[in-house]
Protein backbone atom coordinates (compact mmCIF):
# COMPACT_ATOMS: atom_id res chain seq x y z
CA UNK A 1 0.00 0.00 0.00
CA UNK A 2 2.87 2.47 0.68
CA UNK A 3 4.54 1.50 -2.07
CA UNK A 4 1.50 2.24 -4.34
CA UNK A 5 0.77 5.69 -2.47
CA UNK A 6 4.67 6.28 -3.55
CA UNK A 7 3.47 5.36 -7.07
CA UNK A 8 0.77 7.68 -7.05
CA UNK A 9 2.15 10.72 -5.10
CA UNK A 10 5.37 10.75 -8.01
CA UNK A 11 2.75 10.60 -10.45
CA UNK A 12 1.24 13.60 -9.40
CA UNK A 13 4.58 15.34 -8.79
CA UNK A 14 5.53 14.86 -12.63
CA UNK A 15 1.47 15.69 -13.67
CA UNK A 16 2.73 19.47 -11.90
CA UNK A 17 5.77 19.64 -14.05
CA UNK A 18 8.23 18.24 -11.37
CA UNK A 19 11.47 16.29 -12.87
CA UNK A 20 12.25 13.02 -11.25
CA UNK A 21 15.73 12.92 -11.30
CA UNK A 22 16.03 16.04 -9.58
CA UNK A 23 13.14 15.78 -7.27
CA UNK A 24 15.02 12.33 -6.54
CA UNK A 25 17.73 14.68 -5.22
CA UNK A 26 15.97 16.97 -3.04
CA UNK A 27 13.09 14.89 -2.00
CA UNK A 28 11.85 17.86 0.22
CA UNK A 29 10.15 19.28 -3.09
CA UNK A 30 8.12 16.10 -3.59
CA UNK A 31 4.97 17.22 -1.18
CA UNK A 32 4.90 20.21 -3.08
CA UNK A 33 4.70 18.69 -6.44
CA UNK A 34 2.41 16.31 -5.43
CA UNK A 35 -0.20 19.36 -3.80
CA UNK A 36 -0.19 21.04 -6.80
CA UNK A 37 -0.54 17.78 -8.98
CA UNK A 38 -3.44 17.42 -6.45
CA UNK A 39 -4.99 20.40 -7.45
CA UNK A 40 -4.63 20.23 -10.94
CA UNK A 41 -6.71 17.21 -10.53
CA UNK A 42 -9.18 18.75 -8.81
CA UNK A 43 -9.28 21.34 -11.47
CA UNK A 44 -9.70 18.86 -14.41
CA UNK A 45 -12.46 16.96 -12.21
CA UNK A 46 -14.48 20.15 -11.99
CA UNK A 47 -14.35 20.57 -15.64
CA UNK A 48 -15.56 16.72 -16.63
CA UNK A 49 -18.87 17.62 -14.23
CA UNK A 50 -19.09 20.84 -15.59
CA UNK A 51 -19.07 19.18 -19.59
CA UNK A 52 -21.31 16.68 -18.98
CA UNK A 53 -23.68 18.88 -17.52
CA UNK A 54 -23.55 21.38 -20.53
CA UNK A 55 -23.46 18.16 -22.80
CA UNK A 56 -26.04 16.70 -21.52
CA UNK A 57 -28.52 20.05 -21.15
CA UNK A 58 -27.24 21.29 -24.58
CA UNK A 59 -27.18 18.01 -26.65
CA UNK A 60 -29.64 15.81 -24.28
CA UNK A 61 -27.29 13.10 -24.55
CA UNK A 62 -27.31 10.05 -21.92
CA UNK A 63 -24.92 10.24 -18.86
CA UNK A 64 -22.57 7.64 -20.08
CA UNK A 65 -21.91 9.70 -23.54
CA UNK A 66 -22.05 12.83 -21.61
CA UNK A 67 -19.51 11.57 -19.04
CA UNK A 68 -17.13 10.54 -22.12
CA UNK A 69 -17.16 14.31 -23.50
CA UNK A 70 -16.80 15.24 -20.02
CA UNK A 71 -13.71 12.82 -19.72
CA UNK A 72 -12.36 14.65 -22.81
CA UNK A 73 -12.53 17.95 -21.55
CA UNK A 74 -11.29 17.49 -17.99
CA UNK A 75 -8.27 15.75 -20.01
CA UNK A 76 -7.86 18.88 -21.86
CA UNK A 77 -7.99 21.25 -19.26
CA UNK A 78 -5.45 19.36 -16.82
CA UNK A 79 -2.93 19.61 -20.00
CA UNK A 80 -3.79 23.38 -20.21
CA UNK A 81 -2.91 24.13 -16.72
CA UNK A 82 0.06 21.81 -16.84
CA UNK A 83 1.24 23.35 -19.77
CA UNK A 84 0.51 27.21 -17.92
CA UNK A 85 2.61 25.80 -14.83
CA UNK A 86 5.18 24.20 -16.56
CA UNK A 87 5.96 27.51 -18.30
CA UNK A 88 6.30 29.51 -15.59
CA UNK A 89 9.93 29.15 -14.31
CA UNK A 90 11.41 29.91 -11.02
CA UNK A 91 12.23 33.96 -11.23
CA UNK A 92 11.98 36.54 -8.37
CA UNK A 93 11.75 39.38 -10.98
CA UNK A 94 8.64 40.83 -10.27
CA UNK A 95 8.22 42.25 -14.08
CA UNK A 96 8.99 39.48 -15.86
CA UNK A 97 6.51 37.23 -13.29
CA UNK A 98 4.12 39.61 -14.34
CA UNK A 99 4.56 39.67 -18.13
CA UNK A 100 4.55 35.78 -17.89
CA UNK A 101 1.46 35.31 -15.19
CA UNK A 102 -1.12 38.17 -16.87
CA UNK A 103 -1.75 36.12 -20.40
CA UNK A 104 -1.93 32.71 -18.18
CA UNK A 105 -4.42 34.10 -15.36
CA UNK A 106 -6.37 35.48 -18.39
CA UNK A 107 -6.26 32.25 -19.79
CA UNK A 108 -7.65 30.69 -16.50
CA UNK A 109 -10.11 32.97 -15.90
CA UNK A 110 -12.03 32.36 -19.07
CA UNK A 111 -11.24 28.19 -18.76
CA UNK A 112 -13.14 28.62 -15.28
CA UNK A 113 -16.10 30.69 -16.63
CA UNK A 114 -16.66 28.10 -19.15
CA UNK A 115 -16.18 25.66 -16.12
CA UNK A 116 -18.61 27.43 -13.67
CA UNK A 117 -21.58 28.58 -16.22
CA UNK A 118 -22.49 25.13 -16.55
CA UNK A 119 -22.04 24.36 -12.85
CA UNK A 120 -24.10 27.01 -11.43
CA UNK A 121 -26.95 26.34 -13.52
CA UNK A 122 -26.86 22.68 -12.54
CA UNK A 123 -27.26 23.66 -9.05
CA UNK A 124 -29.93 26.30 -9.25
CA UNK A 125 -31.78 23.83 -11.64
CA UNK A 126 -35.06 24.23 -10.28
CA UNK A 127 -35.32 27.53 -10.02
CA UNK A 128 -34.52 28.02 -13.59
CA UNK A 129 -36.57 25.22 -14.92
CA UNK A 130 -39.86 27.34 -12.83
CA UNK A 131 -38.82 30.27 -14.91
CA UNK A 132 -38.14 28.38 -18.32
CA UNK A 133 -41.65 27.53 -18.08
CA UNK A 134 -42.93 31.18 -17.92
CA UNK A 135 -40.66 32.16 -20.22
CA UNK A 136 -42.06 29.53 -22.83
CA UNK A 137 -45.80 30.79 -22.23
CA UNK A 138 -44.56 34.49 -22.55
CA UNK A 139 -43.14 33.09 -26.30
CA UNK A 140 -46.59 30.59 -27.26
CA UNK A 141 -48.17 34.14 -26.50
CA UNK A 142 -46.45 36.56 -28.70
CA UNK A 143 -46.30 33.62 -31.27
CA UNK A 144 -49.99 33.76 -31.01
CA UNK A 145 -50.20 37.31 -31.12
CA UNK A 146 -47.63 37.48 -34.21
CA UNK A 147 -49.88 34.44 -35.83
CA UNK A 148 -53.00 37.38 -35.51
CA UNK A 149 -51.26 39.96 -37.23
CA UNK A 150 -49.80 38.03 -39.79
CA UNK A 151 -50.60 38.85 -43.23
CA UNK A 152 -51.55 35.30 -44.15
CA UNK A 153 -54.47 35.89 -41.21
CA UNK A 154 -54.93 39.69 -41.44
CA UNK A 155 -58.15 38.89 -43.05
CA UNK A 156 -59.91 36.07 -40.63
CA UNK A 157 -61.67 38.35 -37.92
CA UNK A 158 -63.22 39.76 -40.81
CA UNK A 159 -64.27 36.27 -42.71
CA UNK A 160 -65.85 35.04 -39.33
CA UNK A 161 -67.49 37.88 -39.02
CA UNK A 162 -68.69 37.29 -42.51
CA UNK A 163 -69.71 34.08 -41.94
CA UNK A 164 -71.82 34.95 -38.74
CA UNK A 165 -73.50 37.60 -41.22
CA UNK A 166 -74.06 34.85 -43.83
CA UNK A 167 -75.58 32.38 -40.90
CA UNK A 168 -78.08 34.86 -39.91
CA UNK A 169 -79.38 36.06 -42.95
CA UNK A 170 -79.27 32.14 -44.32
CA UNK A 171 -81.19 31.92 -40.42
CA UNK A 172 -83.61 34.61 -41.50
CA UNK A 173 -84.46 34.56 -44.51
CA UNK A 174 -82.79 37.02 -45.71
CA UNK A 175 -84.18 39.35 -43.28
CA UNK A 176 -81.19 40.00 -41.22
CA UNK A 177 -79.26 41.07 -44.11
CA UNK A 178 -78.54 45.10 -43.07
CA UNK A 179 -77.84 45.58 -47.20
CA UNK A 180 -81.93 46.14 -47.42
CA UNK A 181 -82.08 48.65 -45.41
CA UNK A 182 -83.00 51.02 -48.07
CA UNK A 183 -86.29 48.18 -49.27
CA UNK A 184 -87.02 48.25 -45.40
CA UNK A 185 -86.79 52.05 -45.51
CA UNK A 186 -89.17 52.22 -48.72
CA UNK A 187 -91.29 49.70 -47.06
CA UNK A 188 -91.37 51.81 -43.79
CA UNK A 189 -92.54 55.15 -45.68
CA UNK A 190 -95.14 53.47 -47.61
CA UNK A 191 -96.28 51.73 -44.55
CA UNK A 192 -96.20 55.22 -42.70
CA UNK A 193 -97.94 56.81 -45.52
CA UNK A 194 -100.72 54.33 -45.35
CA UNK A 195 -100.88 54.81 -42.03
CA UNK A 196 -101.16 58.52 -42.72
CA UNK A 197 -104.41 58.11 -45.39
CA UNK A 198 -106.00 55.48 -42.86
CA UNK A 199 -106.03 58.37 -40.33
CA UNK A 200 -107.27 61.13 -42.84
CA UNK A 201 -110.15 58.47 -43.75
CA UNK A 202 -111.14 57.54 -40.53
CA UNK A 203 -111.41 61.29 -39.66
CA UNK A 204 -113.52 61.80 -42.77
CA UNK A 205 -115.57 58.79 -42.12
CA UNK A 206 -116.28 60.09 -38.68
CA UNK A 207 -117.18 63.61 -39.79
CA UNK A 208 -119.62 62.05 -42.47
CA UNK A 209 -120.94 59.92 -39.52
CA UNK A 210 -121.09 62.93 -37.28
CA UNK A 211 -123.06 65.07 -40.10
CA UNK A 212 -125.31 62.50 -40.47
CA UNK A 213 -126.13 62.20 -37.18
CA UNK A 214 -126.43 65.54 -36.68
CA UNK A 215 -123.70 65.90 -33.87
CA UNK A 216 -121.46 67.81 -35.34
CA UNK A 217 -121.35 69.97 -37.95
CA UNK A 218 -124.13 71.87 -38.88
CA UNK A 219 -125.91 69.89 -36.86
CA UNK A 220 -128.99 68.93 -38.90
CA UNK A 221 -129.35 65.06 -38.91
CA UNK A 222 -129.91 63.33 -42.15
CA UNK A 223 -128.44 63.38 -45.63
CA UNK A 224 -128.29 66.85 -46.55
CA UNK A 225 -125.73 69.28 -48.44
CA UNK A 226 -123.04 68.76 -45.46
CA UNK A 227 -123.75 65.47 -45.35
CA UNK A 228 -122.90 64.67 -48.82
CA UNK A 229 -119.87 66.56 -49.13
CA UNK A 230 -118.36 65.16 -46.30
CA UNK A 231 -119.65 61.49 -48.32
CA UNK A 232 -117.46 62.55 -51.11
CA UNK A 233 -114.58 63.72 -49.46
CA UNK A 234 -114.41 60.71 -47.24
CA UNK A 235 -115.05 58.36 -50.35
CA UNK A 236 -112.20 60.01 -52.05
CA UNK A 237 -110.05 59.27 -49.14
CA UNK A 238 -111.07 55.23 -49.22
CA UNK A 239 -109.58 55.94 -52.82
CA UNK A 240 -106.41 57.20 -51.69
CA UNK A 241 -106.07 54.51 -48.92
CA UNK A 242 -106.20 51.88 -51.52
CA UNK A 243 -103.69 53.12 -53.78
CA UNK A 244 -101.17 53.50 -50.74
CA UNK A 245 -102.35 50.17 -49.89
CA UNK A 246 -100.97 49.02 -53.32
CA UNK A 247 -98.15 50.96 -52.87
CA UNK A 248 -97.17 49.30 -49.61
CA UNK A 249 -98.07 46.19 -51.04
CA UNK A 250 -95.76 46.52 -54.09
CA UNK A 251 -92.81 47.59 -51.47
CA UNK A 252 -93.44 44.38 -49.40
CA UNK A 253 -93.58 42.01 -52.61
CA UNK A 254 -90.61 44.12 -53.17
CA UNK A 255 -89.11 43.42 -49.79
CA UNK A 256 -89.43 40.08 -49.90
CA UNK A 257 -87.80 39.22 -53.13
CA UNK A 258 -84.80 41.40 -51.94
CA UNK A 259 -84.84 38.77 -48.87
CA UNK A 260 -85.12 35.88 -50.87
CA UNK A 261 -82.18 36.59 -53.19
CA UNK A 262 -80.06 37.27 -50.15
CA UNK A 263 -80.64 34.44 -48.25
CA UNK A 264 -79.92 32.13 -51.34
CA UNK A 265 -77.03 34.40 -52.19
CA UNK A 266 -76.10 34.05 -48.54
CA UNK A 267 -75.95 30.29 -48.51
CA UNK A 268 -74.16 30.20 -51.57
CA UNK A 269 -71.24 32.29 -50.24
CA UNK A 270 -71.61 30.53 -46.66
CA UNK A 271 -69.80 27.50 -48.18
CA UNK A 272 -67.30 29.14 -49.72
CA UNK A 273 -66.14 31.06 -46.87
CA UNK A 274 -66.32 28.20 -44.19
CA UNK A 275 -64.01 26.25 -46.20
CA UNK A 276 -61.79 29.18 -46.55
CA UNK A 277 -61.98 29.76 -42.93
CA UNK A 278 -61.28 26.35 -42.03
CA UNK A 279 -58.30 26.36 -44.23
CA UNK A 280 -56.93 29.54 -42.37
CA UNK A 281 -57.50 28.06 -39.20
CA UNK A 282 -56.19 24.73 -39.91
CA UNK A 283 -52.87 26.50 -40.48
CA UNK A 284 -52.63 28.79 -37.86
CA UNK A 285 -53.28 25.46 -35.91
CA UNK A 286 -50.66 24.13 -37.12
CA UNK A 287 -48.24 26.75 -37.02
CA UNK A 288 -49.01 27.24 -33.71
CA UNK A 289 -48.74 23.53 -32.89
CA UNK A 290 -45.45 23.31 -34.37
CA UNK A 291 -44.24 26.16 -32.65
CA UNK A 292 -45.34 25.00 -28.89
CA UNK A 293 -43.72 21.72 -29.90
CA UNK A 294 -40.38 23.46 -30.13
CA UNK A 295 -41.05 25.89 -27.40
CA UNK A 296 -41.63 22.96 -25.17
CA UNK A 297 -38.30 21.63 -26.25
CA UNK A 298 -36.70 24.97 -25.91
CA UNK A 299 -34.98 23.95 -22.38
CA UNK A 300 -31.10 23.97 -23.63
CA UNK A 301 -27.98 25.71 -22.76
CA UNK A 302 -29.12 29.17 -23.98
CA UNK A 303 -32.56 29.17 -22.98
CA UNK A 304 -31.13 28.28 -19.46
CA UNK A 305 -28.67 30.86 -19.37
CA UNK A 306 -31.02 33.47 -20.37
CA UNK A 307 -33.34 32.10 -17.39
CA UNK A 308 -30.37 32.50 -14.87
CA UNK A 309 -30.15 36.35 -15.92
CA UNK A 310 -33.59 36.55 -15.89
CA UNK A 311 -33.76 35.33 -12.00
CA UNK A 312 -30.45 37.56 -11.13
CA UNK A 313 -32.51 40.80 -12.57
CA UNK A 314 -35.11 39.79 -10.29
CA UNK A 315 -33.59 38.37 -7.36
CA UNK A 316 -30.33 39.95 -5.63
CA UNK A 317 -30.37 37.11 -3.83
CA UNK A 318 -29.97 34.91 -6.73
CA UNK A 319 -27.70 37.24 -8.29
CA UNK A 320 -25.43 37.25 -5.25
CA UNK A 321 -25.28 33.73 -5.24
CA UNK A 322 -24.70 32.72 -8.60
CA UNK A 323 -21.80 35.28 -8.58
CA UNK A 324 -19.84 33.75 -5.43
CA UNK A 325 -20.71 30.81 -6.89
CA UNK A 326 -18.94 31.25 -10.19
CA UNK A 327 -16.21 32.85 -9.00
CA UNK A 328 -15.36 29.98 -6.22
CA UNK A 329 -15.12 27.56 -9.35
CA UNK A 330 -13.21 30.26 -10.65
CA UNK A 331 -10.68 30.83 -8.19
CA UNK A 332 -10.10 26.71 -8.22
CA UNK A 333 -9.28 27.28 -11.69
CA UNK A 334 -6.51 29.75 -11.43
CA UNK A 335 -5.46 28.35 -8.02
CA UNK A 336 -2.61 26.84 -9.85
CA UNK A 337 -1.15 29.05 -11.84
CA UNK A 338 -1.61 31.68 -8.84
CA UNK A 339 0.32 29.10 -6.58
CA UNK A 340 2.97 29.21 -8.96
CA UNK A 341 3.37 32.84 -9.46
CA UNK A 342 3.45 32.93 -5.70
CA UNK A 343 6.37 29.81 -5.70
CA UNK A 344 8.22 32.03 -7.77
CA UNK A 345 8.87 35.23 -5.22
CA UNK A 346 9.94 32.72 -2.50
CA UNK A 347 13.35 32.08 -2.52
CA UNK A 348 14.74 29.20 -4.38
CA UNK A 349 14.39 26.15 -3.08
CA UNK A 350 17.04 22.97 -3.27
CA UNK A 351 14.92 21.74 -5.95
CA UNK A 352 14.98 24.30 -7.74
CA UNK A 353 19.02 25.31 -7.55
CA UNK A 354 19.75 21.35 -8.63
CA UNK A 355 17.18 21.74 -11.59
CA UNK A 356 18.97 25.08 -12.86
CA UNK A 357 22.67 23.94 -11.82
CA UNK A 358 21.54 20.38 -13.89
CA UNK A 359 20.32 22.94 -16.54
CA UNK A 360 23.47 24.42 -17.12
CA UNK A 361 25.76 21.16 -16.67
CA UNK A 362 23.18 20.01 -19.23
CA UNK A 363 24.21 23.26 -21.58
CA UNK A 364 28.11 22.95 -20.97
CA UNK A 365 27.68 19.00 -21.85
CA UNK A 366 26.07 19.84 -24.97
CA UNK A 367 28.79 22.75 -25.66
CA UNK A 368 31.61 20.50 -25.50
CA UNK A 369 30.17 17.87 -26.83
CA UNK A 370 29.44 20.29 -30.25
CA UNK A 371 32.75 21.40 -29.63
CA UNK A 372 34.35 17.68 -29.56
CA UNK A 373 32.47 16.83 -33.11
CA UNK A 374 33.32 20.17 -34.45
CA UNK A 375 37.64 19.45 -33.71
CA UNK A 376 36.82 16.16 -34.76
CA UNK A 377 35.24 17.46 -38.15
CA UNK A 378 38.14 19.37 -38.86
CA UNK A 379 40.64 17.00 -38.28
CA UNK A 380 39.05 14.84 -40.70
CA UNK A 381 38.48 17.38 -43.02
CA UNK A 382 42.23 17.97 -43.11
CA UNK A 383 43.37 14.58 -43.41
CA UNK A 384 41.28 14.63 -46.85
CA UNK A 385 42.63 17.56 -47.51
CA UNK A 386 46.37 16.22 -47.26
CA UNK A 387 45.75 12.96 -48.57
CA UNK A 388 44.57 14.51 -51.77
CA UNK A 389 47.36 16.90 -51.91
CA UNK A 390 49.63 14.31 -51.60
CA UNK A 391 47.37 11.94 -54.82
CA UNK A 392 48.24 15.80 -56.90
CA UNK A 393 51.53 15.66 -56.07
CA UNK A 394 52.02 11.83 -57.14
CA UNK A 395 50.18 12.45 -60.47
CA UNK A 396 52.51 15.37 -61.04
CA UNK A 397 55.86 13.27 -60.49
CA UNK A 398 53.99 10.68 -62.74
CA UNK A 399 53.38 13.37 -64.97
CA UNK A 400 57.11 14.90 -64.92
CA UNK A 401 59.03 11.59 -65.33
CA UNK A 402 56.36 10.71 -68.56
CA UNK A 403 57.67 13.94 -69.97
CA UNK A 404 61.53 13.69 -69.29
CA UNK A 405 61.24 10.27 -70.71
CA UNK A 406 59.72 11.83 -73.76
CA UNK A 407 62.38 14.24 -74.11
CA UNK A 408 65.31 11.33 -73.50
CA UNK A 409 63.81 9.86 -76.41
CA UNK A 410 63.67 12.10 -78.93
CA UNK A 411 66.79 13.41 -78.09
CA UNK A 412 68.40 9.48 -78.56
CA UNK A 413 66.65 9.94 -81.76
CA UNK A 414 68.06 13.13 -82.92
CA UNK A 415 71.42 12.12 -82.07
CA UNK A 416 71.02 9.14 -84.19
CA UNK A 417 69.84 11.04 -87.36
CA UNK A 418 72.61 13.47 -87.03
CA UNK A 419 75.47 10.79 -87.03
CA UNK A 420 73.46 8.71 -90.07
CA UNK A 421 72.93 12.22 -92.62
CA UNK A 422 72.66 9.84 -95.88
CA UNK A 423 70.43 8.09 -94.65
CA UNK A 424 66.48 9.02 -95.80
CA UNK A 425 64.71 10.68 -93.29
CA UNK A 426 62.14 8.09 -91.96
CA UNK A 427 59.63 9.47 -89.69
CA UNK A 428 59.73 7.19 -86.60
CA UNK A 429 56.40 5.35 -85.97
CA UNK A 430 54.28 6.31 -82.98
CA UNK A 431 54.78 4.15 -80.11
CA UNK A 432 51.81 2.78 -78.69
CA UNK A 433 50.00 5.24 -75.93
CA UNK A 434 50.32 4.16 -72.07
CA UNK A 435 47.31 4.12 -70.66
CA UNK A 436 48.76 6.70 -68.19
CA UNK A 437 50.12 8.90 -70.76
CA UNK A 438 48.39 12.11 -71.87
CA UNK A 439 48.16 12.95 -75.27
CA UNK A 440 49.31 16.82 -75.99
CA UNK A 441 52.61 15.72 -74.72
CA UNK A 442 53.42 12.53 -76.62
CA UNK A 443 52.18 15.21 -80.00
CA UNK A 444 54.60 17.54 -78.56
CA UNK A 445 57.44 15.49 -78.42
CA UNK A 446 56.51 13.99 -81.60
CA UNK A 447 56.38 17.52 -83.55
CA UNK A 448 59.72 18.60 -81.18
CA UNK A 449 61.46 15.45 -82.76
CA UNK A 450 60.30 16.29 -86.42
CA UNK A 451 61.55 20.16 -86.30
CA UNK A 452 65.12 18.70 -85.07
CA UNK A 453 65.63 16.18 -87.77
CA UNK A 454 64.66 18.80 -90.47
CA UNK A 455 66.81 21.41 -89.26
CA UNK A 456 70.15 18.61 -89.23
CA UNK A 457 69.02 18.27 -92.77
CA UNK A 458 69.36 21.66 -94.23
CA UNK A 459 72.57 22.44 -91.57
CA UNK A 460 75.98 23.63 -94.18
CA UNK A 461 78.48 20.97 -93.61
CA UNK A 462 81.18 22.36 -91.90
CA UNK A 463 85.46 21.13 -93.34
CA UNK A 464 86.98 19.27 -90.71
CA UNK A 465 90.90 20.76 -89.73
CA UNK A 466 93.26 18.40 -90.03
Amino acid sequence: MRFRRGRIGNWLAVLAGARPDVLAAAPGARAKFVALGGVLLSTGGLALVSMAFAVHMALGLAWPFALVAGLGWGLVVVNLDRMLMVGMAHDSSLKRNLVLAVPRVGLALVLGVVIATPLTLQIFAKEIDTEIVTMQAEAADEYQASLASDSRFAGLPELEERIANEEAIVASGGVADTGLAVVRADVAAKQAALDSTLAVSRELEAKAQCELDGSCGTGDAGTGQAYIEARAAADAQQAVVLAARSELDDAVDAASSAEDRSASLAAASLETDRAELARLTAEQERLQAAFDGENEDAGGLLMRLEARERLGDENGTMAAAQFMLSLLFMSVEILPVLMKLLLNFSPPTAYDKLAALRDTGDVEIEELAQESRKTVAIAKEELLVMAEKERVDRQKEAILARRRAALAEVAARTQAAAQAPAAPAVTPEEPSRALFDTGPIRELARNAAIRTVRTVRRRPEVPTSV
